[in-house]
């Protein structure tokens, strides 16, 4: 297990001159998407293939799509493998929503908690397996309105990964803001993912728009609930490489490693506590 205990990043553009130069130790694996990378060229991508080549790379797609009502888009699908391929990058993730229809939306939009839906979007994630001939990851998302849901998310999420026969990207805050909005329990929620299926996960900050209303917006700093939900996770599930995300607000690397060094600090607690109780 203790090979599971690592920290990631996300990487951003602003940030490859200085990792470029050295990447601290506390930083195990970096994230990215591949969308906002895939066609770069010049000095940025001749930074980003020299880090490829020197860190371990996961990749995190924004608009694969794939509860989407439209067909597969398979040539974009095609497009990411050849940016795997090129970068030798494995981990392969995306969102358990859509962001198409008939035109391309900046949202991740939910997919309805149905049956239908369940047997639609295993299908499609089977599609695009065969063309990444990598496994698919999918993340448990942040969700604003649960349009025509005949169950819950908790059910919804299992069947899906049952169905697909696909691994889990457990993201942490995600359960906690989806908690308070739509006022469920998180730890029943967290204790009901499979440990089977998961392979990495993602803690962030997000932002209290009302004491009832929570937007994932990686922008800010990870709370305490996240945190304490994180170390329950870790107790229940075992130890995953885990990745701090954050999009905006982004503070200098001294700060952001204050945050990994808690991550880094929970692995350890988590994997020791473990080795006691097999003692």
């Amino acid at each position: 297990m203790a090979e599971q205990a690592k920290v990631g990043l996300g990487l951003r553009r602003e940030m490859l001159d200085e990792f470029c130069q050295q990447v601290p130790d506390e930083i195990n694996f970096f994230e990215v998407a591949p969308e906002n990378w895939m066609t770069l060229g010049g000095k940025f991508g001749k930074q980003f293939r020299q880090l490829t080549e020197q860190h371990d790379f996961f990749c995190h797609g924004l608009s694969l799509s794939i509860g989407s009502p439209e067909e597969l888009d398979t040539e974009f699908v095609k497009q990411i493998k050849a940016f795997l391929d090129l970068h030798q990058i494995s981990i392969y993730s995306e969102h358990l929503s859509y962001c198409s229809g008939t035109g391309h939306m900046y949202d991740l939009m939910p997919i309805p908690f149905t049956d239908e839906a369940v047997t639609y979007v295993a299908k499609r994630i089977k599609q695009v397996e065969d063309i990444l001939e990598r496994p698919f990851i999918l993340e448990n998302v942040s969700f604003y309105a649960a349009p025509g849901a005949q169950m819950n998310e908790q059910t919804f999420v299992n069947a899906v990964l049952a169905e697909a026969d696909c691994k889990l990207l457990l993201d942490v805050n995600n359960i906690y803001v989806n908690s308070i909005n739509h006022q469920y329990d998180a730890a029943e929620f967290l204790a009901s993912m499979p440990t089977e299926r998961i392979e990495y996960m993602h803690i962030a900050g997000h932002y209290e728009e009302s004491s009832d209303l929570m937007v994932d917006t990686h922008g800010a700093d990870v709370i305490d609930p996240v945190w304490k939900l994180l170390q329950q996770s870790y107790q229940q599930h075992g130890v995953f490489p885990t990745l701090l995300e954050r999009d905006f607000n982004i503070p200098e690397t001294p700060e952001l490693l204050i945050e990994i060094n808690q991550i880094h600090q929970y692995q350890q607690q988590a994997l020791l506590q473990a080795k006691s109780r097999s003692a």
